[in-house]
C-alpha cells in the first residue's frame, strides 16, 4: 500500500514519530527499555534531580502523563521520587544507581539506532530535522501558534 503525504502537519508528525519510535524501541529492546523511558532517564541524568514540574516541562509532557511514564521506572528501581528538602510539597526525581547502570546499558543501543537513522536519512538532513523539531517544542512556537506576542522571532 502506498501512503500519500498529508497536508496536516500534526498527522505527518505523529505518523513519523510512531514510525521512528518503533525503530528505536526495537533497537532498545535488548535492554528492556522503551524509547520514552530511555529519554526520561537521560533527561533526569542531565537535569540532576528535577522537580516533577521541571521534568514535565523539559519533556513537554503533562504531569499525569509524566507520572504514568515514571511508574514502571520507579517500580524497577531506576528512579526515586523524593520530597524536595526545601519544599516538602514538591517532589523531585532522582536517578538511582540501578537507573544509571540501565542508562549505561541502553546508551550503546541508542547510539547504534542514532547512527543507523543518520545513515538512512543523511547526517545533514537528520541535523536539520532535529533543529526544526526543537524549534517546534519551544514555548515561542506555542506562543506564535496561539497568537501571543513573542520577545523575538522564531529561529
Amino acid at each position: 500500500m502506498t501512503i500519500q503525504p498529508t497536508r496536516c502537519s500534526n498527522a505527518a508528525l505523529r505518523r513519523a514519530t510512531r514510525s521512528v519510535g518503533q525503530l528505536y524501541d526495537e533497537a532498545l529492546s535488548p535492554c528492556g527499555l522503551r524509547t520514552t523511558q530511555y529519554g526520561l532517564l537521560a533527561t533526569i541524568r542531565s537535569l540532576g534531580t528535577p522537580t516533577m514540574g521541571e521534568l514535565a516541562e523539559a519533556m513537554v509532557m503533562d504531569l499525569s502523563g509524566l507520572g504514568h511514564t515514571l511508574k514502571p521506572l520507579a517500580r524497577d528501581g531506576y528512579v526515586d521520587v523524593v520530597a524536595d528538602p526545601r519544599d516538602r510539597r514538591a517532589r523531585r526525581i532522582a536517578l538511582t544507581e540501578a537507573g544509571a547502570a540501565k542508562l549505561a546499558e541502553a546508551t550503546p543501543l541508542w547510539r547504534d539506532a542514532q547512527t543507523r537513522f543518520e545513515a538512512a536519512f543523511g547526517a545533514e538532513r537528520a541535523g536539520l530535522l532535529r533543529d526544526l523539531l526543537h524549534a517546534l517544542a519551544l514555548p515561542d512556537f506555542r506562543d506564535a501558534f496561539e497568537g501571543r506576542e513573542r520577545a523575538s522571532p522564531l529561529p
